[in-house]
C-alpha cells in the first residue's frame, strides 16, 4: 500500500509543507530506481468497469471535446429484482471511447485496497475531506478546457502519458466559481494568464496543484490513464455553523437586536458585545474540540469486514465512581458511556466516529483503570 511519505518521495513532508503545500505546483517524476506508484492498471480499470451494476450517470460521465455527453446517450433503463434501474451501457461507452470521448469514473476512493488506504491516509494528513476520479482518454482528446479546482489534486499517471500546462495565474483561495456554465468556460480562458510550463506526465509521475491553480491537460499520443486526488480540508466557514449551535446557549444572542434608524447607538454597542462574546466562544477549549470532531467526521474509518467471523464484543458498565478529567473531544463519548447500563466499547468507536480512534482508545483505558467501568 502506497503511503503518503511514497507518494512524494523524494520529497519530504517537510519540505512539501514548506514549499509547496497549497503554495505552488510540485511534478515529481517517478526516476530510475523510485518504487512503483501505478496504484491500478489498464486490466484493473477494464476491472472495474466491467462491474457495470455499481456504475450511474454520476458516477460514470462521459466528455467529449470539453462537453459532457448528455447520460441518455450512453445510459439505459434495465430491470432487476429492486425494480428498473438506469445505468452506463458498456457497448455504448465503448462505441462513444471509439469515436475520441474520454471516461471519468468518479468516487473511486474505495473500490480497491491500494485506492483506499491512499485515500485514507490524505484524509488523516490533510485533515480533509478525500475523494478520487479516475481518467482515461485518448491521443489528440481534451477532455476538459483550462480551469482551476476548488482543493488540493494528487494526480497519479497509471498509464500512458499525458500533458498538462500549467498556468501563470491563481486564484485567490477560491471556494466557489463566479459563474455558471457555459460563461464559466469563457472566464477561464480570459482570466489563465500566460501559460507558465508544460509537464509530461509518465506512468509513475505524480503532479501536486493547489486549489485555484489554473491548468488543463491533454493526451498527445495513445492512450492515458491517470487518477486525481481531490483533498478538501475544513476552512472558516465552517466556524459560522459551529458558533451558531454555541452561541445559542447565551441569553445574549436570543435578545432582540435594538432599532438600528432610531437608536443606533445600542445597536453598535450591542453587535460590539456579541463579537466580544464570539471571540471568546472561538477561544474556548471546549469549541476546539468541536472544530477537530468537525474535521473527524471527514475522515473515513476503516472496518475491514473478516465474515464469517463476528467481533467479539468487549462490554462494560459503569460502576459509579468520578470519571477522570477527559480533554479533548474524546470526553462526550465518555460522558454518554456513564449514562449507560452497560455498553460495548465498539459500539463506542461506532458510534462516536467524529473522535479519534486512538483518542477513544485512552480515555477509556484510563477510565477502566481507575475503576469507572467495569468489565462484564
Amino acid at each position: 500500500m502506497i503511503t503518503l511519505d511514497e507518494l512524494l518521495h523524494p520529497i519530504t513532508r517537510d519540505q512539501f509543507d514548506a514549499d509547496y503545500n497549497d503554495r505552488k505546483p510540485l511534478h515529481i517524476p517517478v526516476g530510475e530506481g523510485a518504487p512503483k506508484r501505478a496504484l491500478l492498471d489498464w486490466d484493473g480499470f477494464n476491472a472495474l468497469l466491467d462491474q457495470s451494476s455499481i456504475w450511474t450517470a454520476q458516477s460514470l460521465k462521459l466528455v467529449f471535446n470539453g462537453q459532457p455527453i448528455p447520460p441518455e446517450q450512453y445510459c439505459v433503463e434495465t430491470r432487476s429484482q429492486s425494480g428498473p434501474v438506469v445505468h452506463p451501457s458498456p457497448a455504448k461507452v465503448q462505441t462513444l471511447l471509439a469515436m475520441g470521448a474520454s471516461v471519468i469514473a468518479g468516487d473511486v476512493q474505495d473500490l480497491t485496497p491500494e485506492l483506499r488506504a491512499l485515500s485514507h491516509r490524505l484524509a488523516r494528513e490533510f485533515a480533509g475531506l478525500v475523494g478520487a476520479n479516475i481518467y482515461c482518454s485518448f491521443g489528440g482528446v481534451q477532455a476538459f478546457d483550462t480551469h482551476f479546482d476548488l482543493h488540493h489534486v494528487f494526480a497519479v499517471q497509471l498509464e500512458g502519458e499525458k500533458t498538462w500546462r500549467l498556468y501563470e495565474n491563481r486564484a485567490e483561495t477560491p471556494v466557489s466559481y463566479p459563474l455558471e456554465d457555459p460563461e464559466l468556460r469563457l472566464w477561464f480562458a480570459e482570466t489563465r494568464g500566460k501559460l507558465k510550463t508544460e509537464v509530461r506526465m509518465r506512468p509513475g509521475d505524480v503532479l501536486y496543484l493547489p486549489r485555484g491553480w489554473y491548468h488543463d491537460a491533454i493526451t498527445t499520443e495513445g492512450a492515458s490513464l491517470h487518477v486525481t486526488f481531490s483533498v478538501t480540508p475544513l476552512y472558516g466557514r465552517i466556524l459560522f455553523r459551529l458558533l451558531e449551535s454555541a452561541a445559542m446557549q447565551d441569553p445574549a444572542f436570543r435578545e432582540w437586536l435594538a432599532p438600528g434608524d432610531t437608536d443606533g447607538d445600542r445597536l453598535g454597542k450591542q453587535l460590539a458585545d456579541l463579537g466580544r462574546r464570539l471571540a471568546d466562544l472561538s477561544a474556548l477549549p471546549a469549541f476546539r474540540d468541536e472544530v477537530l470532531m468537525a474535521q473527524e467526521r471527514l475522515i473515513p474509518r476503516s472496518a475491514p469486514y473478516a465474515l464469517p467471523e463476528r467481533r467479539a464484543l468487549t462490554l462494560f458498565r459503569p460502576t459509579g465512581l468520578t470519571p477522570p478529567r477527559v480533554a479533548g473531544p474524546a470526553r462526550v463519548a465518555v460522558e454518554w458511556a456513564l449514562g449507560q447500563p452497560q455498553f460495548a466499547l465498539e459500539d463506542v468507536i461506532a458510534q462516536f466516529d467524529f473522535v479519534s480512534e486512538p483518542a477513544l482508545k485512552e480515555a477509556f483505558e484510563a477510565a477502566i483503570r481507575l475503576g469507572v467501568f467495569k468489565p462484564l
